[in-house]
């Protein structure tokens, strides 16, 4: 999924499956200077609904404080950064079908 990622989105990868207390986030890029932290949702179909609407005020939360670990802990406090959402659809032979990109999913919880 790694080199997908960096296929689709061009940015360089810096982290992947970061975990702490508060949760995890799948991967950390930075493109331009920005951290871009990306929450990775696969769907082999829309049972469930869209991925973005999987993600509920908790689990952004979570996502958020996790964010602000991973900025902590690598003196980053003052990195421009934002949460995106990669939503990945998959067919039922595990191809992909489609895939979205969503800036700015998560905002300020705060």
């Amino acid at each position: 999924m790694r080199s997908y990622v960096v296929e689709i989105l061009g940015y360089e990868i810096t982290d992947t499956n970061f975990r702490n207390r508060e949760g995890e986030i799948n991967i950390v890029d930075r493109d331009d200077g920005m951290i871009i932290f990306i929450e990775v949702k696969t769907r082999t179909n829309q049972k469930f609904g869209a991925a973005i609407e999987q993600i509920s005020s908790s689990k952004a939360q979570r996502l958020q404080a996790t964010a602000q670990r991973y900025l902590s802990q690598n003196d980053l406090e003052n990195a421009e950064c934002r949460i995106d959402l990669l939503s990945i659809e998959m067919d039922r032979r595990g191809r992909v079908s489609n895939v979205e990109h969503v800036q700015y999913a998560i905002e300020d919880q705060e």
